[in-house]
């Protein structure tokens, strides 16, 4: 575990000293993402789906991520609207609240701390958690603070088309069907290893952390958030129904994890207040290194 937490502490900070000394060529971190969601990801979604056992418990998984981004929404309308944030402020903030780093950085954060089991599930949540949150949670918040106009068609095709997703249906056929043959299991694997680095490296060269004035307080309300009560209520709503084990820890690791970068960079395009977006996403990423790490510890 330690040296997979190494790697990944590496692999980042590599990327931040290359985004900062070595000039790299404009858009790389642009086609490292490209590589890693149409090819890393789905590999990596084919490789481990067909293997894993599929429960009632795994429910949990999902709508603990369905919660924190609604949960998201509700806490910063309403702080919002009582502390007079403008509409752009308000939006940005129930993006990079609500929409958890549940690949890029939890797939290395999981795997380190609780192995391939761990990714296994942190899969489920993943892709029909906080990736629905994403194409239906984000474009409903990007459509309503920040003016675009999108339609269920279109919210439809962004979730069925997703490569990830596809492979997610993919590999569940698989696994009724008996699982890879052994050589295009080892492919897939080969191709999944190069996630972690690649992903890692791609977020530390877009790492930024500049706060402004006036910026603390709604960076404060954020994060509390996303790192610390929405993990607490996931951990009430399992004790309450009784979800227990793995399903559990991964479930409220998950909703534990940094915000995400596509948040901010939906924030971005849609003009919601992108400087406040960064700072918590940038602040999110450092805190988390910490906080995940102690809520495993916290967790059976």
């Amino acid at each position: 575990m330690l040296s997979a937490f190494v790697l990944l502490l590496a692999c980042l900070g590599l990327g931040v000293g290359v985004a900062r000394y070595a000039r790299p060529p404009i858009g790389l971190a642009q086609a490292l993402n490209w590589w890693v969601i149409q090819i890393a990801l789905p590999a990596l979604v084919l490789g481990i789906v067909p293997s894993l056992h599929f429960d009632t418990a795994l429910w949990f998984l999902v709508v603990t991520q369905w919660g924190v981004f609604f949960g998201a929404w509700a806490l910063i309308a309403w702080v919002g609207a009582r502390a007079h944030w403008s509409r752009g402020t308000i939006g940005g903030l129930i993006l990079v609240t609500g929409l958890g780093n549940t690949s890029f950085l939890g797939y290395p954060l999981l795997e380190a701390l609780r192995g391939r089991a761990g990714l296994q599930l942190g899969v489920v949540a993943d892709q029909l958690g906080c990736f629905i949150m994403l194409a239906v949670g984000g474009v409903l918040v990007a459509a309503r603070y920040g003016g675009a106009t999108v339609t269920p068609t279109e919210m439809l095709r962004r979730v069925l088309l997703f490569p990830a997703f596809i492979a997610l249906v993919v590999g569940v056929i698989a696994g009724q069907l008996g699982g890879w043959p052994d050589m295009l299991a080892t492919m897939l694997d080969r191709f999944a290893l190069t996630l972690v680095p690649l992903a890692l490296f791609s977020v530390g060269l877009r790492f930024k952390l500049k706060p402004q004035p006036g910026q603390w307080a709604p960076v404060a309300l954020a994060l509390s958030w996303k790192l610390l009560l929405a993990p607490l209520l996931a951990l009430g709503l399992a004790l309450l129904t009784g979800v227990g084990g793995a399903v559990m820890s991964i479930g409220i690791l998950q909703t534990a994890m940094a915000p995400m970068i596509s948040a901010a960079i939906l924030a971005d395009q849609h003009h919601l207040d992108p400087p406040l977006a960064n700072t918590v996403l940038g602040v999110g990423i450092l805190l988390s290194l910490i906080t995940v790490p102690l809520w495993s510890l916290a967790l059976p």
